[in-house]
């Protein structure tokens, strides 16, 4: 019995908003202290009225502009309708029928997914289970909360992967949200059901899945699951699972929308956009991913690797650009043609993407702590290509430019680290070492090359660095064969 999977997602995502949703509390749902980011508004004591965030109405119009979406003219709030200790009104304000971003698509490897709606609702509380009792923190509860919802366009866990990190990348593009899947601030829910026919199965739902792998790891498990089920003739039961991290497992009968008593939240305007205000918003959306690859690609001819480090961090992207800026000002200067400037700017992608990212961590090159200037990179980057310093040296005046933010002229000068070249001092300096050591020139006398590696190790030692090591190999190869 051949079982065909039909899979679709439910996507949440906090909106880096700096108030909640419907009221002035600050929307910092990661403070430390608990319940000191409320008011009676976001703990619906009675009397009070929701006001609508603007910013988070606008930011999910940019995201739905950027996915391809129709943006409605005319939506609404509703009131949903379910009980859990985290809501403090017993309801959840979100958009059913109207919400504001319908029919839209991303494109993962060519494959058009189709997206249903973005809607915006408010988040709910975090609850902190301790042994046998519980505690809740309402910091969270009324944050801004954005849910994409996608068509059933899924056949597998891989491709529910690279849809997930393409998004949560173009989220951060966007600005509309931080996207942290480890601080909840993304969160997946999976609808998979198995079929052997068109007609689609039951619908299995897998909640709050806290990162792309878990995602496809769990369909993954699920199918296999369901299909276990099936083959011995038993029905799958429409229910919420959860994911330990190994396999799924029941939590819950699945509710249907009709259980939720969606109704019009009376307390609340309908939200009203101008094709003028659209307009606005479209003009503000900066260049995406998919954009910027192709313009890395034709601008720089640096490699589809380099390319997707640089999409998947948007900062050191923008530093890489800053540095080329400043490098093109002595390419300039210098009268560098064009093969040799591209191999300037793989010198300079190598040195970010390798030497600068290993030092930075999880750093990024925007925090305030961060000492290397585009300016003093691209300089350190020019001192290497016109040969005035060994790749030894300069990774070690990068480190002491991360560390202390040095202009590298000026300590490359102070600390005499410039590289030696030249015959005559090249030549004494080989002659010194060769002398120094007997053993290594009869094993080259023998046909150990090996040993042209360990006396030009023992210059670069000697030298710290700086001598220039192919002409240093020339150097030891002819004295050795005189």
């Amino acid at each position: 019995m051949k079982l065909q999977p039909t899979i679709g997602l439910e996507i949440h995502a906090q909106l880096n908003t700096k108030s909640k949703m419907f009221c002035a509390c600050k929307n910092d749902p990661d403070s430390e202290q608990p319940n000191v980011n409320i008011c009676p508004i976001c703990m619906a004591h009675p009397g009070t009225l929701p006001n609508p965030n603007q910013e988070a109405v606008y930011k999910v119009v940019k995201a739905g502009l950027a996915l391809n979406c129709e943006i409605e003219k005319e939506s609404k709030f509703d009131r949903k309708n379910y009980f859990y200790p985290d809501l403090p009104k017993g309801y959840q304000i979100s958009q059913y029928d109207r919400p504001l971003c319908r029919k839209g698509y991303l494109l993962v490897n060519d494959q058009k997914i189709r997206i249903t709606r973005i809607h915006l609702e408010e988040d709910s509380a975090k609850s902190i289970h301790k042994g046998n009792y519980s505690l809740v923190d309402y910091n969270r509860a009324g944050a801004p909360l954005m849910e994409l919802v996608t068509e059933p366009d899924f056949k597998d866990g891989l491709t529910v992967e690279k849809f997930g990190r393409k998004l949560q990348r173009l989220w951060r593009y966007l600005g509309v949200s931080e996207a942290n899947m480890e601080k909840a601030q993304m969160r997946v829910e999976v609808n998979i059901s198995l079929s052997k026919t068109e007609k689609k199965g039951t619908k299995v739902e897998i909640k709050n899945l806290n990162s792309f792998r878990a995602a496809k790891e769990a369909i993954e498990y699920e199918i296999k699951r369901q299909k276990k089920v099936l083959q011995k003739e038993k029905e799958i039961q429409q229910e919420t699972r959860g994911w330990t991290g190994k396999k799924t497992v029941s939590q819950r009968k699945k509710e249907e929308a009709a259980d939720y008593r969606y109704f019009p939240d009376p307390d609340l305007p309908s939200i009203k956009l101008t094709d003028k205000k659209i307009k606005e918003i479209k003009s503000e959306i900066p260049e995406l991913p998919e954009q910027k690859r192709i313009r890395f690609k034709k601008e720089y001819g640096i490699s589809e690797e380099d390319i997707e480090t640089f999409l998947n961090n948007k900062d050191l992207a923008d530093y890489f650009e800053k540095a080329e800026s400043q490098l093109k000002n002595w390419v300039d200067i210098k009268n560098i043609k064009e093969p040799d400037y591209q191999e300037l700017v793989r010198l300079l992608v190598n040195y970010i993407t390798s030497d600068l990212k290993g030092l930075l961590g999880k750093k990024s090159v925007t925090d305030s702590d961060f000492k290397i200037t585009p300016e003093n990179l691209a300089e350190l980057i020019s001192l290497i290509f016109d040969d005035k310093i060994s790749s030894r040296v300069a990774k070690k005046v990068l480190k002491e430019m991360y560390k202390t933010g040095i202009d590298p002229s000026q300590y490359i000068e102070e600390k005499g680290l410039k590289k030696i070249s030249g015959q005559g001092k090249l030549k004494e300096i080989a002659q010194k070492i060769i002398s120094n050591n007997p053993e290594a020139v009869e094993d080259y006398r023998q046909g150990k090359e090996e040993a042209v590696k360990f006396l030009l190790g023992q210059i670069m030692r000697e030298t710290k660095g700086k001598a220039d090591p192919q002409q240093s190999r020339e150097i030891i190869v002819n004295i050795l064969k005189e």
